[in-house]
């Protein structure tokens, strides 16, 4: 639990960061690649970099019933930020916070992960766990997200992972030069 715990705080700050990047990518010129569905970013104070791609498809159901529900920028990162030790940090927003206690469950062609919340944001529980999603990222074709919103409303979000690779791949050279 321990480790958890660490890997929680470490969360929580790159939350910070990443909602900075959300906003940043909507308005800065920090944009320095874009490979097919994922784009890089960059930072220099302090330097991280970091890809991020937006859903293709976005399914919201209450009750079994598709139910229209307004969610603010949903996007799936994977964060370098070389004076933090931070290496290949699969990091996701549903845009709107998530249920209490729920974890967000996390398909790649077939492989299941588990992301663990808090507030809008969610994660893999060890560096390992990035590691194994990263990996079968690079060799799928989507990913989807499957959680739980505070209301209940259940969330399908779909990401293409077209470009992936490649997105990752630069953000992490840029971030280790």
């Amino acid at each position: 639990m321990g480790l958890m715990l660490v890997r929680m705080i470490a969360g929580l700050c790159m939350a910070g960061m990443a909602t900075t990047a959300i906003a940043q990518q909507a308005t800065s010129t920090n944009r320095v690649a874009a490979k097919t569905d994922w784009s890089v970013f960059v930072e220099e104070d302090p330097t991280e970099c970091w890809s991020v791609s937006a859903p293709k498809e976005t399914v919201n159901t209450r009750g079994g019933r598709v139910v229209s529900v307004r969610r603010s920028d949903i996007l799936l990162f994977v964060f370098y930020r070389p004076n933090a030790e931070v290496k290949g940090q699969v990091t996701f927003t549903g845009g709107y916070p998530f249920a209490s206690g729920s974890t967000v469950n996390l398909v790649v062609d077939g492989s299941e992960f588990e992301l663990f919340t808090d507030g809008e944001w969610a994660w893999p529980a060890t560096a390992s766990d990035d590691s194994k999603i990263v990996t079968a990222m690079k060799r799928g074709t989507e990913a989807v997200l499957t959680a739980r919103s505070e209301r209940g409303t259940q969330t399908k979000d779909t990401f293409s992972l077209l470009g992936f690779t490649a997105a990752i791949e630069d953000a992490e050279k840029r971030c280790t030069q």
